[in-house]
């Protein structure tokens, strides 16, 4: 069976469920998440998007970001992506949520209600080379000084994320 995604209403209420790519091909709004793991130092998890991701490829973004499954929370589903992508286990908390709608240069569009969630570790990553291309530790000033020079190497939902991070988590 092909993933499928939670379809949400603005509102974040679930309106039905749908094939993943089909949902990106119509530009569909459905439910997501994005996860910052921050280290014990301050510093954020990146990671570089696997070059064969279906979109957005070889740019940089937060520590790790899905969709739940029909019927799997939003927590459980984060930190069942966590580890799958970033081989990371730690507690996780969501911090806020916003909605953002992009239209890809492929012809794949993201409309996402996306959760914001946080977690700290200082565990060693281990990628699934199939998801990250690679990662880093960065501080955050020095994080927004480097989306300010370089925009293009960053997702879209990444830099709408870290303007809207709360002062009290930076």
């Amino acid at each position: 069976m092909k993933d499928q995604v939670i379809l949400v209403d603005n509102d974040d209420q679930e309106v039905g469920k749908a094939e993943k790519m089909a949902v990106h091909e119509k530009g569909l709004l459905h439910r997501a998440f994005s996860v910052l793991v921050f280290n014990s130092k301050g510093e954020l998890l990146l990671q570089q998007r696997a070059k064969s991701k279906y979109h957005c490829g070889g740019l940089w973004t937060n520590t790790c970001c899905s969709h739940p499954r029909p019927g799997e929370t939003i927590l459980k589903a984060a930190r069942r992506r966590l580890f799958e992508e970033m081989g990371i286990r730690c507690e996780l908390e969501e911090i806020f949520s916003f909605s953002y709608r992009i239209e890809f240069p492929n012809g794949l569009t993201e409309n996402e209600f996306d959760h914001v969630l946080i977690g700290k570790s200082d565990d060693q990553p281990k990628p699934d080379p199939k998801e990250v291309e690679q990662w880093r530790w960065v501080g955050l000033k020095a994080l927004r000084t480097e989306i300010r020079k370089n925009p293009e190497i960053y997702t879209y939902w990444f830099k709408i994320l870290i303007e809207k991070l709360p002062e009290k988590f930076t």
